[in-house]
């Protein structure tokens, strides 16, 4: 077998333990780290997060692209990705465990009340509001992949009443399916709590705009945890100011880091975090990306093959 190398490109992960994997189980395979790149020639496969657009279509002998998360619209985006190299994205790896963690912890703290018991307590306001059962909430998920498939699911398992939204229909227990363009709007006119877990594609980017919340049903919440190219932050903004959104738990923004001046930062009716619904578990991302690597190499079919024509 001809010498494999591997080109190693993330602004957030520390690449010593995939180094420390690789050399323990592959030490036939050479692993360099951007931007220490040594000979374009010799790179035949990448493991990225995100790299400086350009490079990749640099690299004549590149195989396969791994992205070290579930998101690849941070690779796809460079005008130059050799669309001719197939890419994998990170499927799992304690990712799916996560976002439906912080999912679900945005329903509740909105359904029961956290942020008013919240201002309560620093006001030593002991006043009880009236409980509201989970089957009175509507709860619709925009993306029903295998992230939005298991947040439904279990919002479900809770009681809430769940509807999905997707490019495809979907059937999912307990779950109402909408699908495509002609659905939208009936889906988004019954969602009382709108999850979005949606790809970032031409057809997506901009969804989270002043349209999309006109079509709400009014006072709900936002909880948005899919890309950030999908959020109007102005028209989030007024969305909330007007009534039209009573709260927004936001982990995804189209700047990242989110600038210190935006007002997302210090809004009342905002929930922010730093892009961590889901933050791949080391142990489990690695043993994942090794097992996408030597399956390849072996004439397989790893998991998470990106179709390029639809962007995920």
């Amino acid at each position: 077998m001809a010498k494999q190398t591997i080109l190693f490109a993330s602004n957030i992960d520390d690449p010593a333990p995939w180094q420390a994997l690789f050399a323990k189980e592959r030490p036939d395979v050479e692993f360099r780290v951007w931007p220490d790149i040594g000979d374009p020639l010799d790179i035949t496969h990448a493991l990225v997060w995100r790299i400086q657009n350009g490079v990749l279509a640099t690299l004549p002998n590149l195989k396969a692209v791994f992205s070290l998360g579930a998101g690849i619209d941070q690779i796809i985006f460079d005008p130059d990705f050799p669309k001719d190299v197939p890419l994998f994205r990170l499927v799992d790896a304690g990712l799916r465990e996560q976002m439906t963690e912080y999912a679900l912890y945005g329903v509740l703290h909105w359904h029961r009340r956290m942020r008013d018991y919240a201002r309560q307590q620093d006001q030593a306001d002991w006043q009880m509001h009236p409980a509201v059962h989970p089957s009175k909430r509507s709860v619709g998920v925009m993306g029903m992949g295998v992230f939005g498939t298991d947040i439904a699911q279990k919002l479900v398992s809770l009681g809430f009443r769940v509807s999905g939204w997707s490019r495809s229909r979907k059937d999912v227990d307990g779950v109402e399916s909408f699908a495509g363009d002609s659905d939208f709007g009936s889906f988004l006119t019954q969602s009382d709590i709108l999850i979005n877990v949606l790809p970032l594609t031409d057809e997506t980017r901009g969804i989270l705009s002043s349209d999309l919340f006109g079509q709400l049903p009014g006072g709900g919440a936002l909880v948005h945890l899919g890309r950030g190219g999908h959020l109007v932050e102005a028209d989030l903004i007024t969305a909330l100011d007007t009534g039209r959104l009573d709260w927004a738990m936001l982990d995804v923004f189209p700047t990242e880091p989110l600038p210190a001046q935006s007002p997302l930062w210090s809004h009342e009716k905002t929930f922010v975090t730093p892009h961590i619904a889901a933050q791949p578990v080391s142990d489990a991302a690695e043993r994942l990306m090794i097992d996408n690597f030597n399956r390849f190499e072996q004439g397989g079919e790893p998991v998470g093959r990106v179709d390029l024509s639809v962007g995920y």
